[in-house]
């Protein structure tokens, strides 16, 4: 018997109501453990900073102009990517998280296309993932320390 699992990639938010909450829940788990890796750890989603609550509160509204895909098993969202309006011709992956359930399945791989990204220095599992997938280490374009900018030639 197989343990693989039939996921679907769909864009969010979509034609059909499927997903129920959409990336909320994966949102969530996103910035509870990015600040947990951080040194920066909170209990809860209540206590993150304002900027993710609003994300993971009304992520409809706070990615308007943003691409969101999701990764589907069934009706549960397992994955989700968000990347950005385009700036300068290019856009940026700024979210990209797989339930941890389903990692080693594929759905990074299937939701990440051309396009540039930031990941944390820490994130050796990511990084790695990133140069897998054809990403190389680029010059930053974010001032923020312990950032690693990549991108993929097209």
């Amino acid at each position: 018997m197989s343990d693989q699992r039939e996921v679907a990639v769909v864009r969010w938010p979509g034609r059909t109501p499927s997903a129920g909450a959409g990336p909320a829940e994966l949102l969530a788990a996103y910035h509870l453990t990015t600040q947990a890796e951080k040194g920066e750890a909170v209990a809860g989603v209540e206590d993150l900073p304002d900027r993710y609550r609003v994300e993971i509160a009304d992520p409809r509204t706070a990615f308007a102009d943003d691409v969101v895909l999701l990764a589907l098993s069934g009706d549960s969202a397992v994955g989700c990517l968000v990347v950005t309006a385009p700036a300068d011709g290019r856009s940026e992956v700024k979210r990209l998280w797989t339930d941890p359930e389903f990692r080693g399945s594929g759905i990074a791989s299937s939701l990440v296309g051309a396009v540039r990204l930031s990941v944390w220095k820490w994130r050796a599992g990511a990084i790695a993932l990133y140069e897998r997938l054809g990403f190389t280490v680029t010059e930053s374009w974010d001032e923020r320390d312990d950032l690693v900018c990549m991108e993929r030639a097209l």
